[in-house]
């Protein structure tokens, strides 16, 4: 029985690129775990509504009508509100 094996012959420099190319994969590896971990520890506001929409009973045109909502903030950082605007 005859066997055929393919023999890669390494030289010096065909080392040194594949040196090269394993540490730009470990360094792409390295960055992308560190800027997972960045984003899991993070601490971020998270808005939270439990009342999203209120519906006026019907009044005389002109009249003035107030409701409050409530925003609460589940996150680990301060809720800074910017803006309001009614739809």
């Amino acid at each position: 029985m005859i066997t055929n094996y393919k023999i890669l012959f390494l030289t010096g420099n065909r080392i040194m690129k594949l040196k090269v190319i394993m540490a730009a994969l470990c360094c792409l590896l390295l960055l992308a775990i560190h800027c997972d971990a960045e984003n899991i520890t993070k601490e971020k506001p998270v808005a939270f509504l439990p009342e999203q929409i209120f519906e006026f009973e019907p009044v005389v045109e002109g009249t003035m009508v107030i409701h409050d909502f409530i925003i609460q903030n589940k996150g680990t950082a301060t809720l800074d509100i910017h803006k309001v605007s009614a739809g």
